[in-house]
């Protein structure tokens, strides 16, 4: 089954399962973008738009999702922002280089089947100095995980990776720099990553 089709199916009870364990997560995540002069702001994988309600209104954001069922749910949630929505790949951004200030990944790395290829879209359309916000499940370098590893090959397909390691998705990224990155949930499974794009 492809991400397109499950998630095409998931779309009615997405928030359901969602919304409520990841709010808190996503307001820590764009408290960064509070303090931030107005902005052009990327969202790829943007889903039913739980990230929307956390976002301040100075900026101009451009939502993106592979999924149409996700992106209508995503609509009512944006009444009070300057934004645009466009069904594409996350993997394959359809912008120029250096368009976006700041491009936010939540939980989108750990879903794509190649997340080095996310990333380096988005590390592709940030401008120099620009930011890049990160929330998802990580395992650390070296980390065993057996059980996630074993449940991988099923859910990869269905609707997340279970095996995504940051460190080997920005190790050949010498362009970016690592600002912050703390432990958010499930004993640092879930972290909030913050990185700069070099100048």
């Amino acid at each position: 089954m492809s991400l397109k089709h499950s998630y095409t199916l998931f779309a009615p009870i997405y928030d359901a399962l969602i919304a409520s364990p990841s709010a808190q997560l996503r307001a820590r995540s764009l408290a960064a973008l509070a303090e931030l002069p107005s902005a052009e702001v990327l969202i790829p994988g943007i889903g039913t738009g739980l990230d929307l309600p956390h976002l301040p209104p100075q900026h101009r954001y451009t939502g993106l999702d592979l999924t149409p069922a996700m992106l209508e749910r995503a609509l009512p949630r944006a009444t009070d922002l300057d934004i645009r929505f466009i069904q594409g790949d996350s993997q394959r951004l359809p912008f120029a280089d250096t368009g976006f200030d700041h491009v936010m990944l939540h939980l989108i790395l750990a879903v794509v089947p190649d997340p080095r290829a996310c990333l380096a879209e988005a590390v592709r359309v940030v401008r120099p100095g620009g930011s890049i916000l990160i929330l998802d499940k990580f395992l650390k370098p070296g980390e065993a995980a057996p059980m996630r590893r074993l449940l991988n090959p099923i859910t990869r397909r269905l609707a997340t990776r279970l095996d995504v390691v940051f460190e080997d998705l920005i190790a050949h990224h010498a362009d970016i720099e690592l600002i912050s990155d703390q432990p958010a949930l499930l004993s640092g499974w879930f972290r909030l990553i913050q990185l700069r794009k070099a100048d």
